[in-house]
């Protein structure tokens, strides 16, 4: 089974005397992207939450946050000073460059300084971690299987509609197949005409290369490699999707080998219905390129 990038969860629990909130979400990345908002304070919290994550998902920029709150008020809010120095020194880096730029900066408040990552930090004195870290991470499990569920949800809804679109690649490869055929024959007696007329106003001209030049133009307009190899395509692609996993990246190259044989077939095609079916096949593959930018 494939597997969107796309997915959600969220859920809350409590063990006094704490209580808390997770949201996991993710959209699509061309690699692994985890960007984890959890308390400091918990030791090993971050790392835990990452092996799990990493264990579940290949690909996708995944957020992961956690809200953590003490119910007996016994949470405290420390600012951590090295840090605050590091903040106001930048500030101040920025502030004196704008001025020398003749730009005017707005005054930077103490509430925008506060929220800056490592700034204010909540601590737990005296309070040993490591059973909470234990329970966090036992309880984001469900969190994990719920946010998982929705991206084999997503990703069995992505797999149906590939499965359509590339049903419609095959017929409109058939399509072009038959037209091929018909135009195949139309070709070559617009040929033997054109060589005759050429022949019939043309003293002395080499009758063997006319007809070498013109059968190599037939042979460069003829479309059965390409029609192979979008057969070839089609299959592969719904092998890929019958073996599941994280195909994602294989299938997006395929679409590429798709959209590269539909381009040539249409301008190979010379024949108006040719390259209506043509069109249609490019349109069809940009559709599935479009879906499958979400496969894990």
């Amino acid at each position: 089974m494939i597997r969107s990038m796309t997915g959600f969860a969220s859920a809350s629990n409590a063990n006094a005397p704490f209580s808390w909130g997770w949201e996991v979400r993710s959209v699509n990345g061309k690699g692994l992207d985890l960007r984890l908002r959890v308390p400091d304070w918990v030791d090993g919290l971050e790392a835990g939450l990452r092996k799990k994550l990493s264990a579940r998902a290949t690909r996708g920029n995944i957020a992961c946050n956690l809200r953590l709150v003490r119910e007996d008020g016994a949470t405290g809010l420390t600012v951590n000073a090295d840090q605050l120095a590091a903040v106001l020194s930048a500030l101040h880096q920025i502030e004196q460059q704008a001025m020398d730029a003749g730009l005017s900066l707005a005054p930077s408040k103490a509430t925008d300084i506060v929220t800056m990552r490592g700034v204010l930090e909540q601590s737990a004195p005296g309070q040993d971690t490591a059973a909470l870290c234990a329970t966090l991470l036992s309880d984001f499990d469900a969190v994990l299987a719920d946010f998982d569920a929705m991206r084999q949800s997503e990703g069995a809804l992505l797999a149906d509609l590939l499965d359509t679109q590339l049903a419609q690649v095959a017929s409109l490869t058939s399509k072009a197949a038959a037209l091929g055929k018909t135009r195949k024959d139309e070709m070559a007696a617009t040929l033997r005409r054109d060589l005759a007329r050429v022949m019939d106003n043309a003293d002395g001209a080499d009758e063997a290369r006319i007809a070498q030049e013109l059968a190599l133009i037939a042979v460069k307009s003829d479309i059965t490699e390409e029609i192979d190899r979008l057969g070839a395509h089609v299959s592969a692609a719904r092998e890929l999707l019958g073996q599941g996993g994280a195909v994602g990246r294989k299938l997006d190259f395929l679409m590429q080998e798709f959209n590269r044989e539909a381009n040539t077939l249409c301008s190979k095609a010379q024949n108006k219905a040719l390259t209506t079916v043509g069109l249609a096949l490019k349109a069809v593959i940009d559709q599935m390129r479009e879906q499958v930018q979400n496969v894990e």
